[in-house]
């Protein structure tokens, strides 16, 4: 029973330490997406937009007052994002 115990509480460490290791890993909070980077997914997803169309719509998304702009979640409007078309 002493050896199951201790094999569980391990267990637990082991997945718990790994967990924490992939999550800071994964953690991009110092690059910022530009729109260089987004222009060709943003292409790929709305064809019939212009370049000056969808910067536009980055900036709508990811500027100051848009829903993407705080990437802490702080202040976020999502009611008036898509009203700036």
């Amino acid at each position: 029973m002493k050896r199951f115990i201790v094999g569980i509480l391990s267990a637990a460490l082991i997945l718990g330490a790994g967990t924490a290791v992939f999550a800071a890993g994964n953690s991009n909070s110092g690059e910022r997406v530009s729109f260089e980077k987004m222009l060709p997914f943003m292409q790929k997803m709305h064809p019939d937009s212009s370049k000056a169309e969808l910067k536009d719509m980055y900036k709508a998304c990811h500027g100051n007052e848009g829903m993407m702009g705080d990437t802490k979640g702080i202040g976020n409007n999502s009611e008036n994002m898509m009203n700036s078309f």
